[in-house]
């Protein structure tokens, strides 16, 4: 088994958690897993939860439009994930307690990727990997250098889709 299996296998497994407790799939990531660019959302909603597969709604379309403007595709040169790898009731922003249930996954992620460039997308991905202060209104597109990685932050691409002024 690859590692790449073994961990996707433990977070099938995982009940760190309660949002495990009302998930329908784990929504573990796609894409390249060799890419140089990563993008890391916080947590899968509806159609990601039924799927399996992060950003397949309405906000990931949006976000695959996005990527194809500057060349990139999910399953070709660019790896997405999420913080959370449940889908929290309601669309509600993952508690901080369910952050650190997953977080580890997360970082064995970025670890076997290796990425040069991570972004988040939206304020939550941003505080918890860029800065806890950070602020999504400010702040995006900002670049900053954290060990081995250049990151930014945009803004979610639901946000988006709620507020067409962004």
């Amino acid at each position: 088994m690859t590692e790449w299996e073994a961990l996707r296998q433990e977070c099938l497994r995982c009940h760190a958690c309660t949002l495990a407790e009302t998930r329908t799939n784990v929504v573990f990531g796609v894409g390249n897993r060799n890419s140089k660019l990563m993008l890391i959302g916080e947590g899968p909603g509806e159609q990601e939860d039924l799927q399996g597969e992060p950003f397949v709604g309405p906000a990931g379309k949006l976000l695959d439009d996005m990527l194809s403007i500057i060349d990139l595709y999910r399953r070709e040169n660019c790896y997405i994930c999420n913080i959370v790898k449940c889908r929290p009731p309601r669309n509600r922003d993952p508690l901080e307690t369910e952050q650190d249930a997953c977080i580890g996954f997360l970082r064995n992620q970025v670890a076997l990727v290796r990425p040069q460039i991570i972004v988040c997308l939206g304020r939550i991905a941003a505080k918890r990997l860029i800065d806890p202060e950070y602020r999504i209104t400010r702040q995006h597109g900002q670049w900053v250098r954290k060990g081995d990685f250049w990151m930014t932050a945009i803004y979610h691409p639901s946000a988006l889709l709620r507020d067409v002024t962004k």
